[in-house]
């Protein structure tokens, strides 16, 4: 039997895992993704990474040397987060040597808390870089509007970036004009460009959870059910849509003779990763934010149930392509009944950094409970 996980690599579509989890990587469970189902990469997760303390003894015995020298909760999880970012670098980085330098990475975001501080994201990405010390190593940053200069000025230094929270077609320009200038800013001092690497990354399912409330309510808002319908129709469209188009842009984009000049001084494009790609609405295939936006040049970042039920049932075809007219009819079917694209993007964004902010503080309390759990055993056995 075919595997649909190992079908993706064959039509130059990346997976990654969207969760790093220390009882994973113990178990052998990372590795075999690797061997088995072909994942090329990871990215951290604070809310799994939360339960995974919560719920388990993994990070214990490294928490415990942490308490003990006297480390508070955003240090102890700075350290328990780069030891497991260093792991999956290493388990990562034959994959990395073997696409030279064109896959295998893994990622760890700035805090959120930073996303409207451009000076304060840089010096934690810089921090970040420097002391995990892998090639394969992308830190994550907001496209915010503080996001995008620190964007540009780490990809400048030299420091591979993977872009987060880009909800509008017009964001994901900015972010590409940042890489591409980043790169002919290294070029012009004859720096190497062939080994920085970034991935623009497009929150999908977000989208469908926000427009399908707001098409919900325009529902009960209009009494005729003609009108419902021609509102009903709109739901679960407009997430695959969106990066569809961006995947047109992105083709434009990296075809034109600015990026053919930088291409021919080793640098690779800039792909568009595909997050937030577990179905949220059990209305809806579980696997559609998968199936719908499979192409070239492309990467697509699971959750672990994603990976599994994919495997399972998935279908695989070139799918990132199809029915573009269609797409470009939706946004405009959704501006008609009063929903406004720009208006959208901009608050998906805001609410998924203040997201990242609940998670991180969520985080920190876990933390902080846990370590009251191991500081009374610890005066227990000293008694």
């Amino acid at each position: 039997m075919t595997n649909p996980l190992r079908e993706l690599e064959a039509l130059g579509q990346s997976l990654w895992l969207d969760d790093i989890d220390r009882g994973h990587l113990r178990s052998g469970l990372f590795e075999r993704l690797i061997n088995e189902e072909g994942l090329s990469g990871a990215t951290g997760n604070p809310t799994i990474f939360e339960h995974a303390i919560d719920h388990g003894t993994a990070y214990d015995e490294q928490m415990r040397q942490l308490i003990a020298q006297g480390k508070d909760a955003q240090a102890i999880y700075e350290t328990l987060a780069m030891t497991d970012v260093r792991h999956v670098a290493d388990l990562l980085r034959p994959i990395y040597d073997r696409t030279e330098g064109q896959d295998g990475f893994v990622s760890i975001e700035v805090s959120p808390y930073l996303a409207q501080d451009t000076e304060g994201t840089l010096a934690e990405v810089r921090r970040f870089w420097q002391t995990i010390d892998r090639p394969n190593l992308m830190v994550k940053i907001p496209s915010t509007p503080a996001g995008v200069p620190a964007i540009r000025q780490a990809l400048a230094s030299g420091i591979n970036i993977n872009i987060t929270l880009i909800f509008s077609i017009e964001n994901y320009r900015q972010v590409a004009e940042a890489y591409l200038s980043a790169l002919e800013e290294r070029s012009a001092k004859g720096q190497d460009i062939g080994r920085i690497a970034s991935v623009a990354s497009f929150f999908v399912s977000r989208v469908d959870v926000l427009i399908d409330n707001l098409l919900e309510e325009k529902m009960k808002a209009v009494g005729a059910s003609v009108e419902q319908q021609k509102l009903k129709v709109l739901q679960g469209k407009t997430a695959i849509a969106n990066a569809r188009l961006a995947y047109q842009e992105f083709k434009r984009l990296f075809r034109e003779s600015r990026f053919a000049a930088l291409n021919q001084g080793g640098a690779h494009a800039q792909r568009p990763l595909w997050a937030s790609t577990g179905t949220k609405n059990p209305a809806y295939r579980d696997v559609m934010y998968v199936e719908e936006l499979i192409g070239p040049d492309t990467v697509n970042t699971m959750p672990l149930t994603t990976i599994e039920r994919f495997h399972d049932h998935g279908q695989v075809r070139l799918s990132i392509e199809d029915q573009l007219r269609e797409a470009k009819a939706q946004l405009v079917a959704l501006a008609d009944v009063g929903l406004q694209y720009d208006q959208i993007t901009r608050q998906l964004q805001e609410e998924g950094v203040q997201k990242f902010i609940d998670s991180f503080h969520k985080l920190f309390e876990c933390i902080d409970k846990k370590r009251k759990v191991l500081q009374q055993e610890r005066s227990v056995l000293g008694k």
